[in-house]
């Protein structure tokens, strides 16, 4: 199963990915970084391709660090 993981180092926190995800799986975190929710994560790759940043990547669940 895929889904999508968030380096926090890149990340600027711009917001894009939560903007684009059609399942509001992504937050920001304090202004600081995106956080993915798992649960509502279908794997779908489209924030993937939005962050400017390439911080997120879509991958097998236990690479995602579950």
């Amino acid at each position: 199963m895929k889904k999508a993981a968030n380096d926090i180092k890149r990340c600027v926190a711009c917001g894009v990915c939560a903007l684009q995800c059609p399942r509001q799986a992504i937050d920001i975190y304090r202004g600081c970084y995106a956080v993915v929710d798992i649960s509502k994560c279908v794997g779908c790759g489209i924030c993937e391709k939005a962050c400017p940043a390439g911080s997120i990547r879509v991958q097998d669940l236990e690479d995602a660090g579950k």
